[in-house]
């Protein structure tokens, strides 16, 4: 039973619970016993049994009397260790946090979750401070990439764990953050769902930052439907306002600029494989430049990049104290970047993003979405990358290439598998739309997932 469950998306458990087909606590108890069973140790910081077995419980109780919460109620959830869970550390995945006073009070998002249900399991591993898009991690070690049929390969940062739970069928879905790609990445590099919702669209109380200028927070599932559920519940909604869309009304634009720089030959052709079955599907798809992606990393290579600016803000006195000596050396170093960007460069990267966000939403119109590779390449190997500073540095600006500029665009986006590249590693497929257009997007998404993977 709990090999069979665990390995469902949150609507094949869901079916099963409401029916009485199966009992939230035995869920609960097949989830925790498979991760126990699981190889990999580094997926999770802390798990949460006592707290899971009594909101298992609680929703069996529920179920068995026709109380139902809706389609969330008993089902499994882990939280990237960045979001407050009442009575837990929140470490970041940090040494230097690990003795912080233990959480007074769920986050927000949390508490809206328990609100629908759903049963927090624990917490997952993550890039120190959430500040890479590698996933690796030198306190409490790298999750490795479930995909991966050769060497051990990383699962892409910074929700590395949460990507792990769900790829690995250890979780439906988990929890992540998204600052310059940190859902969508390990989302593309496992071969699972990741949304990057529009910043803002939840509250962000209780989860510990990276640049609250940037920073969104959003769901790593199995389909687009599991992440359509949690976005409602995570806004208090007790049903989504999306509606599926239709494949003929589905207009895309391939953008041109930048994204497709030095990309994996198999990334290309996995991605232009899903275009032509779209368009097959009746899609209807154009291709065209986006000077203002190339913009970006201009500003970035004038004043500096906003993301190293604002973690500097952040993390200034634990990096001019004892503490610094327990934080990895590779991302103090970036982190450190920050401190070179003076107040006047701070200002003119506020004032010059408003301007490019205004650029890119007058490069497309409201009922088109733009799409490309999520990711250039596939998940690369750990162990070069964990030996040599130089190419950990240059893998992670490139890996965190694409998805960055949707970030400071201010945008939202979703990452679908769409097929394999090198070493049969999963190619992500990267839709993305304005800010505040989610409904919009996930439309399009839910009628396309199916012809992006290449499904019946």
């Amino acid at each position: 039973m709990g090999e069979i469950a665990v390995n469902r998306s949150i609507a094949g458990l869901s079916a099963l619970l409401q029916t009485g087909a199966l009992d939230a606590v035995v869920l609960t108890e097949a989830v925790l016993e498979k991760i126990a069973g699981y190889a990999d140790r580094t997926v999770f910081t802390a798990l949460l049994p006592e707290r899971a077995r009594a909101e298992a419980q609680a929703a069996a109780k529920r179920l068995a009397e026709g109380r139902s919460l809706g389609v969330l109620d008993g089902i499994p959830f882990a939280w990237k260790d960045l979001f407050d869970t009442e009575g837990s550390v929140t470490m970041a995945a940090s040494a230097s946090m690990m003795e912080n006073a233990r959480a007074a009070k769920d986050a927000e998002v949390v508490s809206a979750l328990r609100a629908a249900g759903m049963v927090s399991i624990g917490r997952t591993n993550l890039s120190e401070f959430a500040f890479s898009g590698l996933g690796i991690n030198k306190h409490f070690g790298t999750p490795e990439n479930p995909a991966s049929t050769d060497v051990p390969r990383i699962a892409g940062g910074s929700s590395s764990g949460s990507a792990v739970a769900v790829a690995a069928g250890l979780l439906p879905a988990a929890m992540g953050t998204d600052t310059g790609g940190s859902i969508r990445i390990p989302a593309a590099f496992t071969g699972i769902v990741g949304y990057k919702p529009t910043r803002g669209r939840y509250s962000m109380q209780g989860v510990f930052p990276l640049a609250t200028s940037l920073d969104s927070i959003g769901p790593l599932t199995r389909t687009v439907q599991d992440a359509i559920w949690i976005d409602a519940a995570m806004r208090g909604l007790t049903a989504s306002p999306v509606r599926r869309g239709g494949l003929e009304r589905l207009k895309l634009v391939v953008a041109e600029t930048v994204v497709f720089d030095e990309a994996e030959a198999g990334v290309v052709a996995a991605f232009e494989q899903a275009l032509e079955r779209l368009s097959a599907a009746g899609a209807r798809i154009v291709r065209r430049p986006f000077p203002v992606f190339s913009e970006v990393y201009a500003l970035a290579a004038r004043h500096g990049a906003l993301v190293v600016a604002e973690a500097y803000a952040l993390h200034r006195e634990r990096l001019q104290s004892p503490e610094a000596d327990r934080i990895d050396p590779r991302i103090a170093a970036r982190i450190r970047l920050g401190e070179k960007i003076t107040a006047p460069d701070y200002i003119a990267i506020l004032t010059e993003r408003q301007r490019l966000i205004a650029a890119f939403e007058a490069s497309f119109a409201p009922d088109e979405l733009i799409v490309h590779p999520t990711v250039p390449h596939v998940a690369p190997a750990i162990a070069p990358l964990d030996a040599d500073p130089d190419l950990f540095g240059r893998t992670n600006l490139k890996t965190l290439r694409n998805t960055t500029i949707g970030n400071v665009l201010d945008g939202c986006g979703i990452s679908i598998p769409c097929g394999t590249g090198d070493a049969g590693m999963p190619v992500g497929f990267l839709l993305s739309a304005r800010r505040n257009d989610d409904e919009h997007l996930l439309s399009a998404a839910l009628a396309a997932e199916a012809v992006i993977r290449g499904e019946p």
